[in-house]
């Protein structure tokens, strides 16, 4: 069992992708890291030599901090972050234990660097559907939780992508676009490497409604019926994002845990007030 102060890497990674998920902060050693650079799926990394810096920006939040192996350097930070008012727990067993239990892991190759405030700046085409929701989703929830997303006139996304350093996505010629029949969405999980049940499963949803092929699984008809419906009742690209958060969650929790659930009412007829022949 563990202590009061840590996190089992199966309880983590029930959490990660989750609207509430704590914030994750990967303080391995430069050594550790050059030697396996993936991260946990939307972690941070934090230098832990100079944490009194940085700690206070993480004051009243819910953070898991991940080192090697579970020890010195994340139950320092952790109790660092706790002075200043964290609920700060640290993951059982570190880095090396997520990775020997098979849990997911974010490849960071093709993670752009960090622009403004630490965060990646994303630009794509104005008014989003589907693929240009369904990809700032998966960014939020399990590349970075901070991401900034522009959204500027389709004929602008190259210069603007070129003059504020944003990563352009889902526009034709760049590397996070559709590859054949796949869409952008669908490179994302295999650039990154999430390529988890859960979300190959909605991906499968996501490419449907996104590229006009709603027999790919029931549920791709009901998502592209939402998202138009989402850029009809909002005017402003991220007040629509903010909105279709919520959708896209859903979404994924029935693609974790719920497809096996069925619904019908009446579920049989009743036998109240019959007559026993």
């Amino acid at each position: 069992m563990p202590s009061p102060d840590t996190i089992t890497p199966s309880q983590l990674s029930r959490l990660i992708g989750l609207p509430d998920a704590p914030m994750l902060l990967d303080v391995r050693s430069d050594d550790d890291h050059a030697a396996d650079p993936r991260l946990l799926p939307a972690s941070v990394r934090r230098d832990y030599r100079n944490v009194m810096s940085w700690a206070t920006e993480y004051t009243g939040k819910q953070v898991a901090v991940v080192c090697q192996r579970g020890l010195k350097l994340s139950h320092g930070v952790a109790a660092w972050l706790r002075h200043f008012g964290a609920r700060a727990e640290v993951l059982e067993g570190g880095f090396e234990a997520w990775v020997s239990e098979g849990h997911l892991l974010l490849r960071s190759e093709h993670l752009p660097l960090p622009a403004t405030a630490g965060r990646t700046v994303w630009v794509t085409r104005a008014r989003p559907k589907v693929d240009r929701v369904a990809c700032p989703w998966l960014i939020r929830r399990f590349v970075d939780p901070s991401a900034a997303f522009l959204f500027v006139a389709a004929s602008e996304v190259g210069a603007v992508a070129e003059r504020f350093g944003a990563t352009p996505f889902d526009v034709e010629g760049v590397f996070w676009s559709h590859r054949g029949q796949e869409c952008t969405f669908d490179t994302m999980i295999q650039e990154f490497g999430l390529a988890s049940e859960p979300l190959l499963r909605l991906s499968a949803i996501v490419r449907g409604a996104d590229t006009d092929r709603l027999d790919l699984t029931p549920q791709s008809a009901g998502l592209l019926a939402a998202s138009l419906g989402l850029s009809r009742m909002h005017r402003d690209d991220l007040a629509q994002l903010e909105a279709a958060m919520g959708l896209y969650d859903a979404f994924y929790r029935w693609s974790r845990d719920a497809v096996a659930e069925t619904h019908n009412w009446p579920a049989a007829p009743s036998a109240v007030g019959r007559t026993v022949p």
